[in-house]
């Protein structure tokens, strides 16, 4: 006998399962695995929400920045509030303070030694909530020339990045970074080949407020 007919012979003779058995087998397997949608789930109720970088403790703020200031015990106290453009909050009691120029812990400070008057040794904490003081511009022969607000520190060569690059036209060793001081103006000179080609020793940081130009 052939080994065919062998292997049909063996399959022939092999008891049969129901098939309303089988289904119910595959069923249960079914119901046992968890599904994929409820593994991820169940990883992102189990994983804490992503936090934004914290503040830089030598961070200045600035207007439009939104601040959250913290009253320890005193919840008619603890609010959020945005940093006008002329540099002041407002809070409750304390009506006008000057917030723009400070660090957060500056800021703390001066809150801590305000509030003495009204609360018995206040504990006082600020948050930089968002960031929105940082904001530079850049004019001339670059491919999209505007006003940019940054969210972190950036130097000449990310703003020039995010501005598109340079046309065919720049000037591109005659920039010049125009910086306010007080009443001054300061022109700081800036030659994009030299940065490059000296590994980027000479790439600036800029502040806020700093106009770019390039001729």
């Amino acid at each position: 006998m052939s080994r065919i007919a062998v292997k049909l012979g063996v399959l022939a003779t092999a008891p049969r399962l129901p098939a309303t058995l089988l289904l119910a087998a595959a069923f249960a397997l079914l119901a046992a695995r968890p599904s994929a949608a409820s593994d991820s789930r169940e990883k992102a109720q189990g994983r804490p929400a992503a936090q934004e970088p914290p503040i830089s403790e030598s961070y200045r703020i600035g207007p439009e920045d939104l601040l959250q200031i913290s009253v320890w015990k005193n919840e008619a106290m603890s609010v959020t509030v945005p940093v006008r453009p002329d540099g002041m909050i407002s809070l409750p009691l304390l009506h006008d303070v000057p917030a723009a120029g400070l660090t957060p812990l500056q800021l703390r400070d001066l809150l801590v030694r305000r509030l003495a008057d009204y609360v018995q040794d206040p504990e006082v904490s600020v948050i930089v909530r968002e960031v929105h003081s940082f904001k530079v511009s850049v004019v001339g022969e670059v491919a999209h020339p505007g006003r940019f607000e940054m969210k972190s520190r950036t130097t000449i060569l990310d703003l020039l990045a995010q501005a598109g690059g340079f046309t065919e036209f720049a000037s591109r060793s005659r920039v010049v970074v125009l910086r306010s001081q007080g009443q001054k103006v300061e022109r700081i000179p800036f030659n994009y080949n030299k940065a490059v080609s000296d590994g980027l020793a000479g790439n600036i940081e800029l502040r806020p407020g700093d106009i770019v130009l390039v001729p």
